[in-house]
């Protein structure tokens, strides 16, 4: 008798464990968005706090699952409400460190509930607010899986979610059913965005090509002293009215943090991962099999992992404020090191001045907007458009004079891009700022405005790009591969004439290129996106469909013309390429190619 007493109160005390484990973890969780979302020490100490309870509560979990099914109803939706915050949490993590691998740790997460159909009952708990956890789960991982590239995936989760938004809208009749349908539509409309050319497998089906920075797709580059920059600091900011979004993501955003990101590796390579199994422990055959990661900010995370930091650091800003926006490039000042630069990409519509004579070119030219919205007036075009040059919510070009104190690298994709090029040195550090062209041919206009940029895909994948403006929808596998080592050769080429322009300047004393951009080159990133830009521009100045300098980008400082951009060596590799493509008539007349 006192031996079954003993068992029933080391029961209730498992119980009361679990009960403080779990109400601990939530007051965490929840303290999360109360967190300052710009600067780095003021939040990483209490994320390694919210880690190291939910390690505490997930092992518990699994070492005592019978006890607490039996004592305490442990119910399947409560495993899977635990993974889906510790998915969160790697999520959100990846957000504020850049770093990839958190996406596969969150992915394993999101995938294991799927997989051990930890929601599968939460239809029959009769709890509409059960259910609304189960869809924005399903919101969650989609979100991952796209940012991870696993479309296959991501068309069956938006299957299974749009049958659970009608089971919920055919049981509860809820209020919010049509922000989920919402929802659904802007899944669907971005899936149908990213598409932008499709690659298949000689079956005709589609294959999923990443576009992140890996070993075999970054630059070659002849390194000198002068390549003392490393990109660090990364601001990227979506503000574009008509585009394609989903999550605080449009498709310019959802592009652009792909291409300023490695390739992130395997989990299995990844000492955060199944470096502590507990298989064993785990006796209930409702239990899942996910993997106790050691998680960041836990005491073995910080004694014995390897830097992570692959990636620069960046901020995701959709539409903000004009003060939210400078609070965060001042946080990402701050935070740079010595050596470091930061990087402002802003996609967005253009605030257009209506000064006829303009004396300062700092506010009086206009710029773009950042919390715009459309004009509830007229319902045509943009709240700012037409207006004069007082307006809040736009950034303009002398907004950034402050911050050139420190090494600068600014793209701007919008129609009132050019307004940027007169942004002045007066600190005398670097700065480069790429602009995209003000207008595209009417053929294009309407696809661009709404499933992305023409300049971020040309930054993001250059042969997409080419395709896109020459009409071409699909192309087989083999046919990519050969295209893409025409690409591969522009680039090699285009990175042998910075540095032989930077030599011949030396050599010379003939300025040929500004030492702005030599100091930025050694970094991968930026080296990708200055050597793309060359890419783009050569493609639009010798492309038929581009006529005029404001449907062709710019940069300040400006590059050499007859020593790269309008080089025939360059010129000749497009020729090349678009006579593989089979679209060598939408190009002007140039060499025969071989």
């Amino acid at each position: 008798m006192v031996k079954m007493e003993s068992t029933e109160e080391q029961d209730r005390k498992l119980v009361l464990e679990f009960c403080h484990l779990l109400e601990k973890s939530k007051q965490l969780f929840n303290g999360l968005r109360d967190l300052p979302q710009y600067g780095h020490r003021q939040w990483q100490a209490y994320f390694g706090r919210t880690f190291d309870v939910y390690t505490k509560l997930w092992k518990f979990q699994q070492q005592h699952r019978m006890v607490l099914d039996s004592k305490y109803g442990l119910k399947r939706w409560q495993i899977g409400e635990i993974a889906s915050k510790i998915g969160q949490l790697y999520y959100h993590y990846y957000l504020r460190t850049s770093e990839t691998n958190y996406l596969n740790e969150a992915y394993q997460f999101y995938a294991a509930i799927r997989g051990r159909a930890y929601y599968s009952r939460a239809a029959k708990e009769d709890r509409p607010d059960l259910m609304v956890k189960k869809l924005r789960y399903y919101a969650r991982f989609i979100v991952v899986c796209l940012l991870l590239k696993k479309m296959k995936l991501v068309r069956e989760l938006v299957t299974e979610l749009e049958k659970q938004i009608q089971e919920y809208t055919n049981t509860y009749e809820p209020e919010d059913h049509l922000e989920w349908t919402m929802v659904l539509g802007e899944i669907k409309g971005f899936i149908k965005a990213e598409a932008a050319v499709a690659v298949l497998h000689a079956d005709s089906n589609p294959i999923i090509l990443s576009h992140r920075l890996s070993p075999l797709t970054t630059p070659p580059c002849e390194r000198s002293p002068h390549m003392t920059l490393s990109l660090q600091e990364i601001l990227i900011v979506g503000s574009a009215c008509e585009q394609a979004k989903f999550s605080e993501l449009t498709m310019d955003m959802f592009r652009m943090l792909q291409t300023l990101e490695r390739e992130p590796t395997e989990a299995a390579t990844n000492p955060l991962s199944m470096s502590h199994g507990l298989h064993g422990h785990d006796a209930s055959p409702a239990a899942g099999r996910i993997p106790p990661y050691v998680l960041p900010g836990s005491k073995g995370y910080l004694e014995n992992g390897r830097n992570f930091r692959d990636n620069p650091h960046k901020y995701l800003m959709y539409k903000p404020s004009i003060s939210q926006l400078l609070v965060f490039l001042a946080s990402g000042f701050k935070e740079l090191p010595l050596g470091g630069a930061l990087l402002l990409y802003m996609s967005a519509d253009g605030c257009f001045s209506t000064t006829k004579h303009p004396e300062d070119y700092g506010y009086e030219l206009g710029g773009v907007g950042t919390s715009v919205k459309r004009d509830s007036v007229d319902g045509g075009g943009l709240s700012c458009r037409g207006k004069s040059y007082k307006e809040g919510h736009c950034l303009y070009p002398g907004d950034l004079y402050p911050f050139t104190r420190r090494p600068m690298f600014v793209i701007i994709d919008s129609d009132n891009s050019f307004v940027f090029q007169h942004i002045p040195r007066y600190f005398g550090q670097p700065l480069v700022v790429l602009m995209s062209p003000q207008d595209v041919p009417p053929a294009f206009q309407a696809d661009v405005q709404q499933h992305g940029s023409l300049f971020t895909l040309f930054l993001h994948s250059p042969l997409t790009a080419l395709c896109y403006i020459c009409n071409v929808g699909d192309v087989p596998i083999h046919h990519w591969e050969r295209c893409q080592t025409y690409v591969d050769r522009f680039i090699t080429e285009a990175s042998r004439l910075v540095t032989r322009c930077r030599i011949d300047e030396i050599e010379q004393g003939i300025g040929f290129i500004d030492s702005s951009y030599v100091q930025f080159f050694g970094d991968d990133f930026l080296r990708t996106l200055i050597l793309r830009f060359v890419f783009c521009d050569v493609v639009l100045r010798l492309h038929r469909g581009f006529r005029g300098r404001h449907m062709r980008p710019r940069c300040e400082p400006q590059l050499p013309a007859n020593e790269l951009l309008e080089h025939p060596s360059l010129s000749h590799i497009i020729f090349q390429l678009a006579s593989a493509l089979d679209v060598r008539g939408h190009f002007s007349e140039g060499p025969e190619c071989d």
